[in-house]
């Protein structure tokens, strides 16, 4: 994933220099620093989004993610950049909700840098000031030190020198569709189709294959566009995920990596996922472990890779999701899905960045989002006797995957991987009840939910003192809480 940071004032070179050196990690391929008539600009790539990132002195424009229909924003752009700049220049802040794609970008004018983020935040992206000057980064240890009134800049808003932030788009609630659940099945294959094709391309196909049905979808998705497809598993020795995994690569034929590693393994690589996700909280963290390592497997073969992420959100792959009542399911669903940009998405783009990875996330495409939800709550989680989640997803898939995985029950990352309590007993035997109880506090009055979570807080607090505020890390919902 790319990495950009800017400052609303022109020859702050030196400035952006610096700050561009703490993500240096999210671009292997080229770096670039740009001063303007009323910014500096800097920004790092990886190989999988060069596209995106040349020229920013000749462009005035930085863009971390990828927009999918730059051609169509601008008759005779020659590259996303020159699209943007372009098409915001004739059309103003409104471009924004034609883009498709995950972005975060910021386009410099004579007033100032205008600044915007997609709907669901797939492209993360924090807001601060400098000596007054807006100022803006990829990740917080950019901004830390220099800047101040820190805070994550919100998915499907925009700022204008003129106006301020503006909301410009949201996840809303769509009327349900009334048609067969065969016709739903078949449009939901074709959109998931149409997002997979976007997002991958001969030579570079690479997808993280947990072996649940959602990694296991975009799989058997992309293999059968690609002639040849990487596909990357990590876990404990015996962990469930590896079988799965296995499975669904021999079944739709790819080239599989697979790594096993241990409790001590996970530990050495703990202040290392720490430092890249920016996070404490303990299901986040304790899922990024992994992640974080079949990351580093993935960067070693391929550019960039498929995730599952956004299935279990837009598909109602939850466990404790079968016990709402119907008419409670699509709000709800609205909600974990508003709540990815800081916890889940923030996971994806981490491990991936941290390896100069690029991770793509087709089930968030715009089209299958609009489509998910439209689908009635009753073909999300189909009852005939026993509550089946993601049930038109699995209709979807139908003969495309393996009889055991497209009818796994739903394992969340951590447990599918065998990381299971591991980590939480080890929390458990470092931090008695009275060092719990003596340090859970944090400084604005909220509390630690866990002994895990402050075995991870303080290898945050290490990392990042008070230069990170603890408010700015978002948190897992329903994450368990010990009183």
């Amino acid at each position: 994933m790319a990495g950009i940071v800017g400052v609303a004032r022109s020859n702050e070179e030196r400035l952006i220099e610096q700050a561009l050196a703490t993500i240096a990690h999210r671009g292997n391929a080229g770096r670039m620093i740009a001063s303007h008539d009323a910014a500096t600009f800097g920004q790092v790539w990886p190989h999988a989004q060069a596209q995106s990132a040349i020229n920013i002195r000749r462009h005035r424009t930085v863009l971390h993610g990828e927009i999918h229909n730059w051609p169509e924003l601008a008759v005779g752009a020659t590259c996303p950049l020159e699209a943007l700049e372009n098409a915001y220049r004739s059309q103003g802040p409104a471009v924004v909700g034609q883009l498709d794609g995950p972005f975060a970008l910021s386009i410099a004018g004579s007033e100032g840098v205008f600044l915007a983020r997609d709907m669901l935040g797939r492209s993360p992206l924090y807001l601060g000031r400098h000596q007054g000057a807006v100022c803006f980064a990829s990740e917080l240890k950019a901004l830390a030190g220099w800047a101040e009134d820190i805070r994550e800049f919100p998915p499907g808003h925009y700022y204008d020198p003129q106006a301020g932030l503006v909301e410009y788009a949201r996840l809303e609630l769509r009327p349900p569709l009334d048609s067969p659940a065969q016709h739903v099945a078949t449009e939901l294959r074709a959109r998931l189709v149409a997002s997979v094709r976007k997002r991958v391309s001969p030579g570079q196909a690479g997808a993280w294959l947990s072996g649940g049905l959602d990694s296991a979808t975009m799989t058997a998705l992309a293999r059968r566009q690609v002639p040849v497809l990487h596909t990357f598993a990590v876990g404990v020795a015996g962990a469930p995920d590896l079988g799965f995994a296995r499975a669904v690569a021999d079944f739709v034929g790819t080239e599989h990596h697979e790594r096993v590693c241990t409790v001590d393994e996970m530990l050495a690589v703990l202040p290392e996922v720490i430092y890249h996700l920016e996070s404490f909280d303990a299901l986040l963290v304790r899922s990024s472990i992994t992640n974080f390592l079949v990351g580093r497997l993935a960067a070693d073969h391929v550019p960039a890779v498929l995730s599952g992420e956004g299935g279990d959100e837009l598909f109602a792959g939850y466990a404790y999701l079968k016990h709402l009542d119907p008419a409670e399911l699509p709000d709800e669903l609205i909600d974990i899905t508003g709540r990815l940009h800081n916890t889940a998405l923030q996971r994806v783009d981490r491990c991936s960045a941290g390896h100069g990875l690029v991770a793509r996330t087709a089930f968030l495409d715009r089209e299958v989002v609009d489509y998910a939800l439209r689908i009635p709550p009753q073909m999300k989680i189909s009852d005939n006797g026993a509550a089946v989640e993601k049930w038109i997803l699995r209709r979807a898939m139908e003969g495309l995957l393996p009889p055991q995985v497209l009818n796994r029950p739903k394992a969340k990352f951590w447990e599918g991987a065998g990381v299971g309590d591991l980590l939480a007993a080890r929390a458990e035997h470092l931090i008695s009840d009275a060092e719990f109880q003596a340090q859970r506090r944090l400084p604005d009055g909220g509390s630690l939910n866990c002994k895990e979570e402050l075995f991870y807080y303080r290898i945050f607090r290490d990392y990042f003192g008070a230069a990170i505020s603890h408010t700015l890390v978002g948190r897992t919902k329903g994450a368990p809480v010990v009183q």
